[in-house]
């Protein structure tokens, strides 16, 4: 399957090249969620899954803010109104949005400046790599609507981000992590000036992109796997994975490209 004539309607999409763009694109408001963008980003990374004209893919906000959480009035107004029900619905709704970001085989890239609250925040976290700017402002907000921190995965992935001390600091208080102190505490990969953030975001997704793609897929499967598994366990199931990829076309391509003092040109299989 091929994502040649996607087109969401709540988002903005762009592929170049290998590189699929996700933009979330509510600007005025500092790209909230809906429930339809919600279920339409969970029904994408789904889809990204099957792909296989994508191989990286960058997710980022417009006009200098990523993404401002659940919409107040579209999301948080309505839940005050609905039945036991309706709430795990959504609840289990937006876990699956997260579930799906980590089961897309593809890298996920976040480019984030400005605003990155509330769920967008958990959508940063479940991202592979994320990029910032010095103007970030991550907040994991719930506390501060009278909710758990415990949301969309918050309370297993932040603390292999940041430390669970640092996690629960973030959790409990609601408090935004600047950029310096993210890139300090392990949340960012780096940080960039906010006018070479989409390039520098852009750029790292096509490297990716250009690599072993195969390879890439069963790296970021295992760092998912491994999290509840014994040292003994990861290390055999690491050496079962390692040998199915020594029997991929890649491996040796790059045999034959170091060989010959090449570049190797990889092609995912």
């Amino acid at each position: 399957m091929t994502m040649a004539d996607y087109a969401p309607t709540h988002f903005g999409w762009a592929a170049e090249g290998a590189v699929a763009v996700i933009t979330l694109d509510r600007p005025a408001r500092k790209n909230p969620l809906t429930f339809e963008s919600y279920a339409e980003l969970r029904d994408t990374f789904r889809r990204l899954r099957e792909a296989t004209d994508i191989k990286a893919v960058v997710l980022t906000g417009a006009g200098g803010n990523f993404c401002s959480g659940g919409d107040v009035h579209e999301i948080i107004g309505p839940l005050t109104e609905m039945s036991m029900d309706g709430l795990l619905r959504f609840t289990r709704m937006t876990g699956d949005l997260i579930k799906a970001m980590r089961a897309c085989p593809q890298p996920i890239v976040a480019a984030i400046d400005g605003v990155c609250a509330g769920a967008g925040a958990a959508l940063a976290m479940a991202s592979d790599l994320r990029l910032g700017t010095g103007r970030a402002k991550v907040a994991f907000l719930f506390v501060r609507v009278g909710l758990a921190g415990c949301d969309m995965g918050a309370c297993a992935m932040l603390p292999r981000l940041v430390g669970q001390g640092r996690a629960a600091e973030l959790l409990f208080t609601g408090r935004a992590m600047s950029g310096e102190e993210g890139e300090r505490w392990g949340f960012f990969n780096r940080l960039c000036e906010p006018e070479a953030l989409a390039g520098a975001a852009a750029e790292t997704a096509r490297r990716l992109a250009e690599g072993p793609n195969f390879a890439h897929a069963m790296t970021k499967c295992m760092l998912n796997r491994e999290w509840d598994m014994s040292l003994d366990a990861a290390i055999e199931a690491e050496a079962e994975a390692q040998a199915i990829c020594m029997q991929s076309e890649d491996f040796r391509r790059a045999y034959r490209a170091f060989a010959a003092k090449e570049k190797p040109v990889f092609e995912g299989n």
